[in-house]
């Protein structure tokens, strides 16, 4: 009787384990883990290259894999020669950087004319100057502004966008900047761009943002921390931000594209790999 009972009760957890993993299984399929089809890469992370050599940068950046780049100067070329690069090395650029000031100075139309003509469907505003930024009347401004310029970018077959940096982020009396801009802009007009590094460096959470906010982040800034005291940048995947969790809320977010950016790294192309390779086998 004895062994006969280890027997059945080694019976039944084996029947347990299976049914475990049936379950598990079943919910893979139902649930499959997600990977990312096409990486960006922003290219002031490779500035320098780029001043140097244009042509050359843009193809080392396909050969390591990526699909997509965003720009923020074209380095003297027109229009028309970065769209034939970009197609030369298989690239698209869903989106481009324009200053605070084009808004403002009368080059708005021209550079989105030039924007169209790259085949661009962001135009994003990467930073608000200082002495735009004092009071939250300043960024209750700004998001008038930035509905105005948005208006004008949709009749130009564009979407328009902001990207943040940690002022964002730090309070202006008990209120954060960016949910000023979240608020006042119309999201029918205005995207923006979440820069996951400066969210986290300025104290907040990427997906308090997404909660808050669904459906206003299509385009994302992926950057990597390492995290207290000294909060250096560090290639994708080999810091502190959790980038699973947050690219778990994709949809939820609406996200359309994922670009990889480092301000200042010692190797350009040594860090665009890296954080191509960890993102290439990422999984969410």
């Amino acid at each position: 009787m004895h062994t006969r009972r280890n027997f059945l009760a080694t019976l039944g957890v084996a029947a347990l384990g299976m049914a475990s993993r049936d379950a598990a299984a079943e919910s893979e399929i139902l649930s499959p883990r997600r990977k990312l089809k096409r990486i960006g890469l922003q290219l002031y992370t490779v500035r320098g290259l780029m001043k140097a050599d244009l042509p050359g940068t843009l193809a080392k950046v396909a050969a390591i894999g990526y699909k997509e780049v965003e720009f923020h100067d074209y380095f003297g070329r027109t229009p028309g020669q970065i769209r034939e690069l970009l197609r030369r090395n298989g690239l698209d650029s869903p989106s481009t950087h324009l200053p605070f000031e084009s808004l403002e100075n009368g080059r708005w139309q021209k550079n989105l004319d030039d924007a169209k003509a790259v085949g661009h469907k962001w135009v994003v505003i990467p930073s608000t100057p200082e002495e735009r930024r004092r009071t939250l009347d300043d960024w209750k401004r700004n998001a008038a502004l930035f509905n105005r310029a948005a208006a004008q970018a949709r009749s130009a077959g564009l979407r328009f966008a902001y990207h943040n940096h940690d002022v964002e982020l730090r309070k202006v009396g008990d209120t954060r900047p960016l949910d000023v801009l979240l608020a006042g802009t119309d999201p029918s007009l205005v995207d923006f761009e979440m820069d996951l590094y400066w969210v986290v460096f300025g104290g907040g959470n990427p997906l308090d943002f997404i909660n808050r906010y669904p459906k206003r982040f299509p385009l994302l800034h992926v950057k990597d921390s390492a995290g207290p005291p000294d909060n250096r940048m560090v290639d994708v995947g080999k810091g502190k931000i959790d980038f699973r969790s947050i690219f778990a809320q994709s949809d939820k977010a609406g996200v359309k594209h994922y670009c990889v950016e480092y301000d200042d790294p010692p190797d350009p192309i040594a860090a665009i790999r890296s954080s191509y390779n960890y993102l290439h086998t990422l999984t969410f």
